[in-house]
């Protein structure tokens, strides 16, 4: 078990170089902080957490190779000692239960990043939760809430939620069921049980609701 005062050994986890680059250095120059590798993609990242067994890992929602919520259950198998703090632009609430439930230990919206990471990673790696304070809780409020009871948007599994990203970032029912590796069945069927859920009634409505609820991938 690492010193408390030792230095925090994180992996940094960004497809955009810029940001990913500009994050590593605010979080060496608190001190607390070594960044012991960066990557660009889940690949990556696993490999990265796996030959280096970094205490925190900081992971950007949206990475290529597999969305968040695959990517945390696929990392916490291997290494289930590890600490996930998601870091994204989603202010919606249902981005963090989705991660959280995942298996994540905290989840900080990128605008507020600065003022709030390097108290995210200290906490996390105490054992805690932290999620950023302007959604914390309302968040709070729907995980505590019985699945059975939870409505649209929290009614939705994880794959119903992620068909309904990538249909509403404008791909036809084909290109979805091949971006999910399904058949054009099952992803009709999961376009009927989204819309039922949601009380909708067309592509077009579901595409909007999409839109409107930040739900694009």
């Amino acid at each position: 078990m690492p010193l408390i005062n030792s230095p925090i050994r994180v992996v940094l986890a960004d497809d955009h170089e810029m940001v990913r680059e500009a994050l590593a250095r605010i979080l060496e120059e608190s001190g607390k902080i070594t960044i012991v590798a960066q990557a660009s993609d889940g690949a990556q990242t696993l490999d990265a957490v796996c030959k280096l067994q970094p205490e925190v890992l900081v992971l950007d929602y949206s990475m290529p190779t597999w969305d968040a919520p695959q990517l945390i259950e696929k990392l916490l198998r291997e290494s289930p000692d590890l600490r996930i703090l998601v870091l994204t632009v989603h202010e919606n609430i249902h981005y963090a239960v989705r991660v959280l439930e995942s298996g994540a230990h905290g989840y900080i919206i990128k605008s507020a990043a600065v003022d709030e990471l390097v108290a995210g990673i200290d906490t996390v790696r105490q054992g805690q939760i932290y999620i950023s304070p302007r959604i914390s809780q309302e968040v709070l409020h729907h995980l505590r809430r019985p699945k059975r009871e939870r409505v649209g948007l929290e009614s939705l599994s994880q794959r119903e939620f992620d068909f309904l990203q990538i249909l509403g970032a404008g791909k036809t029912l084909q290109q979805c069921a091949k971006q999910m590796k399904i058949s054009t069945s099952t992803a009709s069927t999961y376009r009927a049980r989204i819309m039922g859920k949601l009380n909708l009634s067309s592509t077009a409505e579901l595409i909007r609701f999409a839109l409107e609820h930040d739900v694009v991938g």
